[in-house]
């Protein structure tokens, strides 16, 4: 596993992260399971562990405290977010609120079992809720010692370039991936301004692979449903790339994630599965690089 940097933060990250969220968090995966793909990502040199207050009807953050119960935290940068939470029946609510964001951080503290959290990220706010009040209520957090970095997570490009401007944010996490490459001038300009970059979504959702349409359990039936109702637009572009993934000696995964962390501008590139042998192959990806070829064919199968 190869690090990096995370932004002008004192934080260093692995290349390839975990996202602990959807169905790796939901009661119907196996929680001896789901921990021990945690355990799995630590012991091959993952440090970097992505989740939130709202993830898998709010499960996900306790199955992590869970999963990193006994273990040593010091060396892992766990990151969650603020400001949408799961209120029960499926509901999740959004409340960036001052108040509302304090209190979420305190209580993805006492979830985690984390005396302070390395990073938190506001969960896709909008530009009008990034005010004076609330920027103060973060900055409360860091002075209080109660997280060490802070950040915002936001797929609209018009709000990451708002928070550029924005001293009180250290790092953003944008929807970077081999699908997305008109993302990489927007990374470019959060790593000029200082901003660690995180790249959420680094496989596309597996879109690009067209693993969304291999059904072998109940999580490939979850993930498929989520791409037909939500990610259509993924599945499009997918088509369009999913062939030039061939590519020797790896993985079409491993060739997707190569796509993102090719760009120095990325810290990490953030991803989640509920198999071992998948986590075992993306963790392989870090240190890869694409053939220029192939990525200039995915760009232009992209138009971009």
């Amino acid at each position: 596993m190869l690090y990096r940097s995370l932004g002008a933060t004192a934080l260093v990250v692995s290349e390839i992260g975990f996202g602990c969220a959807s169905y790796w968090g939901k009661p119907q995966f196996a929680e001896r399971e789901a921990i021990g793909l945690v355990h799995q990502a630590i012991e091959a040199g993952v440090t970097f562990f992505d989740t939130g207050a709202s993830y898998a009807r709010g499960e996900a953050e306790p199955r992590l405290g869970r999963a990193l119960k006994g273990r040593d935290a010091s060396r892992l940068v766990i990151a969650s977010k603020a400001g949408t939470r799961h209120v029960g029946g499926g509901r999740i609510v959004r409340d960036m609120s001052p108040a509302g964001v304090v209190a979420s951080a305190e209580a993805s503290l006492q979830r985690l079992g984390l005396d302070v959290l390395p990073l938190l990220q506001l969960h896709g706010p909008a530009i009008s809720e990034l005010d004076e009040p609330l920027l103060a209520a973060l900055e409360g957090l860091r002075a209080r010692g109660m997280v060490r970095a802070l950040g915002v997570n936001s797929f609209d490009p018009a709000v990451i370039e708002h928070v550029l401007g924005l001293a009180a944010f250290d790092v953003v996490m944008v929807d970077y991936n081999i699908l997305r490459p008109e993302r990489a001038g927007l990374v470019a300009r959060a790593a000029a301004a200082g901003k660690g970059v995180l790249a959420g979504m680094a496989l596309g959702m597996g879109h690009a692979q067209f693993q969304v349409l291999k059904l072998r359990g109940p999580q490939d039936l979850w993930y498929a449903a989520r791409g037909l109702g939500r990610h259509r637009e993924e599945m499009r572009r997918g088509a369009r790339v999913a062939r030039l993934l061939n590519v020797p000696g790896m993985t079409p995964a491993q060739a997707a994630l190569a796509y993102v962390l090719d760009d120095a501008n990325v810290a990490c590139a953030v991803v989640g599965t509920t198999r071992p042998g998948h986590l075992a192959q993306n963790v392989a990806a870090s240190g890869m690089s694409l053939p220029a070829s192939v990525r200039s064919a995915t760009d232009e199968a992209l138009q971009i």
